[in-house]
């Protein structure tokens, strides 16, 4: 099964974005993700209905981040991407009447739920502000290692 890494691809063309001065295109975005500008185009416009970026069209045009990068956590974008599933991993639900199919999936739905519950909260304490800090000390580290 497929996963969705649409999560991971928008932390980092926002962090492209925020380390890029001026608005950035979807063709700029999707050379640094290795994706089709339109598929950018129609991720990054969730996150513009959410309120969280910005587009200008023309030559200087392109995409902008419109909050406070401590302002926005991963549970938020998550949100802003419409929920996507958080496990590829599921409940068999061919015949609801049988009673060991029920056990399985209530024993299975409790530690989804659970995982899932543990998860959100960990998206909640991290933030885009988090993230571009932790980029720019990797990225001061492997230009200290360079020189």
């Amino acid at each position: 099964m497929k996963r969705d890494s649409r999560l991971s691809s928008v932390l980092h063309a926002l962090l492209h974005i925020a380390e890029h001065d001026g608005p950035i295109t979807s063709d700029v975005l999707g050379q640094c993700l290795g994706a089709n500008p339109v598929v950018v185009r129609r991720t990054m416009g969730l996150l513009r209905d959410a309120g969280l970026v910005s587009a200008a069209r023309g030559h200087a045009g392109g995409w902008r981040i419109s909050v406070d990068l401590a302002t926005v956590n991963l549970r938020q974008l998550h949100e802003a991407l419409g929920e996507p599933a958080i496990f590829a991993i599921g409940n068999r639900n061919e015949n609801p009447q049988c009673l060991v199919e029920q056990s399985v999936n209530a024993a299975l739905e409790d530690a989804f739920t659970d995982a899932e519950a543990l998860l959100m909260k960990r998206f909640e304490n991290v933030t885009l502000a988090d993230l571009a800090q932790d980029f720019s000390r990797r990225h001061a580290g492997r230009r200290d290692v360079k020189e």
